[in-house]
């Protein structure tokens, strides 16, 4: 196996690029998907069945797809209905983001079910709303737990982020695959894309048993 470094030197540049909108859309991704997952989470969990029955179906239905389907639904389909033409970044966000929030939806069901329901009788025994005790007592307790789950499901989406490259987004697969259609190589531009993404995976995980173990402590 020959190893062809000149080429990998020109597309260096590229990997950078592609790599800063991997971790852009994996940010994004995270952070609208933790929004909705916990207006989801807490959908499910109402008293109200059939609007709990309404959320329960949109964690199924984005659980139980690939996001290869859902990002060209949404690709195809769902982006050229908003903003009039089709646009690789913006549909892999949207994808990204709803497959996020499903996941993170049962990551803050599991986490608020976890904390004593004493919790809730004692703030509300305190004069507090539902809201308030929701707020100020229950979701502070249940986010230390929910602290592990969440940084796994960044680590998956930074991976699943690969997938953007299907509907041409910019990412960093999208010029390893420019790389082996350009030269007809593999390893070159395949091996360099897996390296980098194990370096973003096991940077975070680093930085996320860190904050744990500094949680841990307080």
């Amino acid at each position: 196996m020959d190893f062809r470094l000149d080429i990998l030197v020109e597309y260096i540049p590229f990997f950078l690029k592609g790599t800063l909108l991997t971790i852009g859309l994996s940010i994004a991704g995270i952070i609208i998907g933790t929004v909705l997952g916990l207006l989801i989470g807490l959908g499910k969990m109402m008293r109200n069945k059939p609007i709990a029955f309404l959320f329960n179906c949109y964690i199924t239905f984005f659980r139980g797809t690939p996001l290869f389907v859902q990002i060209l639904l949404i690709h195809f389909g769902v982006v050229p209905m908003l903003i009039g033409h089709t646009n690789g970044i913006v549909a892999s966000i949207i994808a990204l983001s709803l497959i996020a929030g499903a996941y993170i939806a049962e990551i803050f069901r599991a986490g608020i079910q976890s904390i004593d329901k004493g919790q809730m009788e004692a703030s509300r025994s305190l004069g507090m709303n539902h809201v308030q005790s929701m707020k100020d007592v229950i979701l502070p307790q249940a986010f230390k737990r929910m602290i592990p789950p969440l940084g796994n499901e960044f680590i998956v989406l930074i991976k699943e982020s690969s997938l953007a490259a299907i509907v041409a987004t910019p990412e960093l697969m999208y010029y390893g695959r420019a790389l082996a259609s350009q030269y007809y190589r593999v390893w070159e531009p395949y091996l360099t894309a897996a390296l980098i993404y194990l370096v973003l995976t096991t940077s975070l995980s680093f930085l996320l048993n860190r904050l744990e173990r500094r949680l841990a402590t307080e």
